[in-house]
C-alpha cells in the first residue's frame, strides 16, 4: 500500500488541535472539525466568513432534494432520480467590523491561531489575535457545539478581548440559506447555488427566524436564533431574499473579556401537505421554549452527556497516543453522527460533515456500522434495521423495476429507500446489498436475540430477500450450479462479472438462515409465521426451491488450494502489483480510465476476504492465509472500507507488522487524509471499521460461532489496550497487555465466552488468560 499520510495536526489523546492556520488544508480541516448530533450537522468553517478555499456546510439528516435524471442512453432499471442532502442554513453567520475593516483571515493579519475539538465535550474552540490595519490587537475566541440533549439546538459564543485599545466593534449575526452545494459526486458535474425557497422570515417574540422549502421534495426547514447580548446593545434587522440578520455594536474595554451568545433552533418537516404558516407557528413556539436554555447550562449538560458516553464507549491504548487519538476520533464521530434517536434516519456514509455522498446510506451500514451499535447501543442497531423494514416496499418495487424479479432488492445508495445510484454499473449490478441487509438481521439476531423483531419484521425482509435472489439467479447449463451472472461484488474494479464468490456465498447463507428461521417460527411462533406468509403470499414450494438453490450454489472455492476465485475468470486476468503504483496516481478513479482499471486483477477493496471475516469459523487458517496473501498484493485500498478488514485478518494470521500498518491507516484515514478526499466529508462508516479493527482485530473477537470467542493479540507498539462491549445486557470489560488477556463483567451476571478455543465463565471477579507467544508482537 503506497498511500501517504498528510500530517499537520497535533497529537493528543483527547483533543484534535490545529496550531497555526494551514490554508492549503482548509477544507480538510472543516471536515475534521465538523460537529453533529444525528439530527443536524455543521462543518468546521469560520463563523466570521472566509474568502479562501471553503465549503460552508450545514445539514439536516434526511432533508434532501430530488433530481430527475435524463440519461442520454437510458435503459430500463437505471436510477431515474438522484437525491442530495442539501446544504441548508448557515446559522453561525457572523461578520465582525473594527475601524471599517471586516475580519477575513484570508486578507487580515493575525497571529497565535489555534483550533481545538475537545472529544470529551463535543465543543469546538478557535482563537487568534486579529491585528487590524490601525495596529489594534483583538483576541477573538469562537466556541460552538450542537446539543446532544436537545437535538434541535446549536450554540455559539464569541468572546472579545482587546489587548491594546478600548473601542467599539460592529457585529452582524444571522441566518443564511444562500449556501452553495459543492456536488462532490452526482450527475451534475459542477457546484450549484442554493435551491431553497424562502417562505417567510422575520422577528417575533425576540426570535429572529426564517422558513425555507426545497422546490421538488418540498422538505421544509425552520431556523431561528436568539441573542444574549451585553448590556445596552441595540439590534438592527437586515433582510435579503434568503437571509435575515441582526446588527449591533459591542463596547470593548482594554484587557477585559466581553462575549455574546447565540442560540439557534432547527425544526424540519418532510410532509408537503403541512402549510408553511402552520410550520412557522410551530417553529416560533418551539424556538421560544428552547432558547430559554442558556449556553452555560447547555454546555454543562453537554459535558455530562459525553462523560457518560465515554464511560461506555472508550477504547484505551497504552503506549500509542497517535492511534489513541485516532480511535477516539472515530468513536466520537460514529456516535455524534448516529445514536438511534430516529428510526427514519440512517448513517450517511460521510455523516453530516460535508457534501460528499450527498447524505446517502450504503451497504456498509449493515456490514460495518451495525456491529459497533450492537455491542454499544442495541436500540440504535435495531433502529437501523427498522429503517430497512420501513423501506421494504421500495426494495420490492426496485426488484421488479431493475431485474423483473420478485422479492426485495435493496438500493445501492439511498436516503429514503429509492435507488439513487446514477452510475448504472453500481446501481444495477451490485445485488449483494440485499444480502448485506439479511446479514445484518442474522447478526442482530445472533448477538441481541431480539425474537420479537425477528418474527415480525426480520422474517418478512428475509423472505423477500430470498425471493429476490431466487428469481435473480440462474442455473448453469454446463455444470448445473446455481449462481448470479452479470453482477459486481464489493470490489468495484470489476464489473459485469459472473458468479462473484462473495455475492454467491452470501446469498447461499441467507437462504440457509432464512429457512432456519422459518423452521424455528413454525415451532415457537406458528401464528405469527402464518400471518407473515399470508401477508406476502408465500408458497411452500418457494421454500423448497431456496433449499435446492442453496445446495447447488456455485462458490468458486478450490478445495485443494483453498482459494476463492473472486469471480469466474479472475485468475486469468493480467496481474498488476498494487504496491508498484505511485502515490501520485491515487485516487485511482481520478487518474486511470475505467478501461484500464477493469482489465487487471487489481481490487478496489476486500471482496472474497469479507467472507473469511464474517464467517471465519467455517474456514481453516490455511484457507485464510492463502486468500489473504493472494489478494493483499492485488488490493489498491482505494475504498476507505478496505484497510480495517486487511488488518483484522492480518492480526488473526499473526502478521503483526501488516496488521498494525493497516490499522494506523484505518484509524487515521481522515485525520491524515490518506485518500486525499477528506475535504468532501469524513468517512463515517469506515470509522466503524476502525472500531472493529481493535475489538475484532487485536481483540480477536468473533461472533459467528455458537458462543462469543476471543483470540487476542497485541502490537509491538502497545503496552496494553482495553475496551468494553455490551453483551446479553451485561457489560464485558476486556483488557489485553503483553502477557495476559483479562475479562470481567460489570455486574453479578455470568457470561460464557471462549478464549483461544477454551470456554470460560466470566463474572465480576474476572479471569485472566495467558497470551501465546505468537500473539505478542515482538518489540
Amino acid at each position: 500500500m503506497t498511500k501517504q499520510a498528510t500530517r499537520y495536526l497535533e497529537v493528543d489523546p483527547w483533543v484534535i488541535e490545529e496550531k497555526g492556520f494551514h490554508p492549503k488544508y482548509s477544507m480538510v480541516s472543516e471536515s475534521i472539525f465538523s460537529l453533529a448530533n444525528e439530527f443536524m450537522g455543521v462543518r468546521g468553517y469560520f463563523d466570521e466568513g472566509y474568502t479562501g478555499q471553503t465549503m460552508v456546510g450545514s445539514y439536516f439528516n434526511g432533508i434532501f432534494e430530488r433530481f430527475y435524471i435524463e440519461h442520454p442512453f437510458a435503459h430500463r432499471g437505471m436510477a431515474s432520480q438522484e437525491q442530495k442532502m442539501l446544504n441548508s442554513v448557515d446559522w453561525l453567520y457572523t461578520r465582525l467590523t473594527l475601524d471599517d475593516e471586516t475580519m477575513d483571515i484570508a486578507k487580515c493579519k493575525f497571529t497565535y491561531f489555534t483550533r481545538k475539538l475537545d472529544l470529551r465535550t463535543g465543543v469546538l474552540t478557535r482563537e487568534f489575535i486579529w491585528h487590524n490595519k490601525k495596529g489594534k490587537k483583538l483576541l477573538l475566541k469562537f466556541e460552538r457545539f450542537l446539543s446532544m440533549d436537545y437535538h434541535q439546538l446549536g450554540f455559539q459564543r464569541i468572546t472579545f478581548e482587546p489587548l491594546n485599545f478600548s473601542g467599539t466593534i460592529k457585529v452582524e449575526s444571522g441566518l443564511d440559506f444562500n449556501l452553495i452545494h459543492h456536488n462532490t459526486s452526482g450527475f451534475k458535474s459542477k457546484p450549484f447555488d442554493s435551491l431553497w425557497l424562502c417562505r417567510k422570515k422575520g422577528r417575533q417574540n425576540n426570535i429572529t427566524a426564517i422558513l425555507s422549502q426545497i422546490p421538488v421534495s418540498q422538505h421544509t426547514v425552520f431556523c431561528a436564533f436568539k441573542l444574549d447580548l451585553p448590556d445596552k446593545a441595540v439590534c438592527k434587522q437586515n433582510q435579503k431574499e434568503k437571509f435575515i440578520s441582526q446588527s449591533f455594536e459591542i463596547k470593548l474595554q482594554q484587557g477585559q473579556k466581553t462575549h455574546f451568545d447565540k442560540t439557534a433552533v432547527g425544526v424540519t418537516e418532510k410532509n408537503p401537505n403541512v402549510p408553511y404558516r402552520t410550520l412557522w407557528n410551530i417553529g416560533i413556539e418551539k424556538a421560544s421554549e428552547l432558547t430559554k436554555i442558556s449556553f452555560d447550562n447547555a454546555i454543562e449538560k453537554q459535558k455530562k452527556y459525553w462523560s457518560d458516553v465515554w464511560e461506555k464507549l472508550d477504547i484505551k491504548i497504552e503506549g500509542d497516543s497517535f492511534n489513541q487519538q485516532g480511535i477516539r476520533f472515530c468513536i466520537f464521530n460514529l456516535h455524534q453522527t448516529y445514536h438511534g434517536v430516529d428510526s427514519s434516519l440512517n448513517v450517511p456514509a460521510k455523516g453530516l460533515s460535508g457534501d460528499g455522498y450527498d447524505g446517502k446510506t450504503w451497504w456498509d451500514t449493515e456490514t460495518y456500522c451495525l456491529p459497533f451499535y450492537m455491542f454499544n447501543n442495541p436500540k440504535a442497531a435495531k433502529n437501523l434495521l427498522d429503517y430497512r423494514y420501513k423501506t421494504l416496499p421500495q426494495a420490492c418495487e426496485r426488484s421488479k423495476e431493475v431485474d423483473g424479479c420478485k422479492g426485495a432488492r435493496y438500493p445501492m445508495s439511498t436516503i429514503d429507500g429509492i435507488e439513487t445510484c446514477y452510475v448504472w454499473q453500481h446501481g444495477d449490478l451490485e445485488i449483494h446489498v440485499s444480502a448485506a441487509v439479511a446479514y445484518g438481521i442474522w447478526h442482530y439476531d445472533k448477538i441481541i436475540c431480539d425474537k420479537e423483531f425477528l418474527y415480525i419484521k426480520g422474517i418478512e425482509m428475509l423472505l423477500e430477500i430470498c425471493r429476490y435472489h431466487a428469481s435473480r439467479g440462474s442455473f448453469s447449463p454446463k455444470t448445473g450450479e446455481f449462481g448470479f451472472w452479470n453482477v459486481m461484488g464489493p470490489d468495484e474494479f470489476h464489473m459485469q462479472v459472473n458468479n462473484n464468490a462473495y455475492t454467491n456465498c452470501m446469498a447461499k447463507r441467507m437462504f440457509q438462515y432464512t429457512l432456519d428461521v422459518v423452521k424455528e417460527m413454525r415451532v415457537k411462533s406458528p401464528q405469527q409465521f402464518q400471518k407473515v406468509i399470508k401477508k406476502i403470499n408465500l408458497n411452500e414450494s418457494e421454500l423448497k426451491d431456496w433449499a435446492n438453490k442453496a445446495r447447488k450454489m456455485r462458490t468458486n472455492f478450490d478445495t485443494k488450494t483453498e482459494l476463492f476465485e473472486q469471480h469466474d475468470g479472475f485468475f486469468d486476468l493480467p496481474h498488476i502489483d498494487c504496491r508498484s503504483i505511485s502515490p501520485e496516481e491515487y485516487p485511482i478513479y481520478s487518474h486511470w480510465p475505467y478501461l484500464k482499471i477493469f482489465r487487471y486483477d487489481m481490487c478496489k477493496q476486500p471482496d472474497a476476504l469479507l467472507l473469511l471475516f464474517f464467517f471465519g469459523n467455517d474456514y481453516s487458517q490455511k484457507c485464510k492465509k492463502a486468500n489473504y496473501e493472494y489478494y493483499e498484493s492485488r488490493c489498491s485500498h482505494e475504498s476507505s472500507l478496505s484497510p480495517a478488514i486487511h488488518s483484522i485478518l492480518a492480526a488473526e494470521l499473526g502478521k503483526h507488522k501488516e496488521a498494525y500498518k493497516f490499522f494506523a491507516h484505518a484509524t487515521r484515514l481522515d485525520l491524515d487524509d490518506y485518500n486525499r478526499n477528506t475535504w468532501a466529508g469524513l468517512h463515517i462508516t469506515s470509522m466503524a471499521g476502525a472500531w472493529m479493527n481493535i475489538v475484532q482485530g487485536f481483540g480477536g473477537m468473533r461472533t459467528d460461532g455458537n458462543i462469543l470467542s476471543f483470540a487476542p493479540s497485541i502490537p509491538a507498539q502497545w503496552k496494553a489496550f482495553s475496551f468494553k462491549i455490551l453483551y446479553h445486557n451485561t457489560v464485558l470489560e476486556v483488557r489485553i497487555d503483553r502477557k495476559y488477556a483479562f475479562f470481567r463483567t460489570s455486574d453479578e451476571k455470568t457470561i460464557l465466552i471462549q478464549v483461544f478455543n477454551k470456554k470460560y465463565k466470566v463474572t465480576k471477579s474476572g479471569i485472566s488468560v495467558k497470551l501465546p507467544a505468537g500473539r505478542i508482537a515482538k518489540v
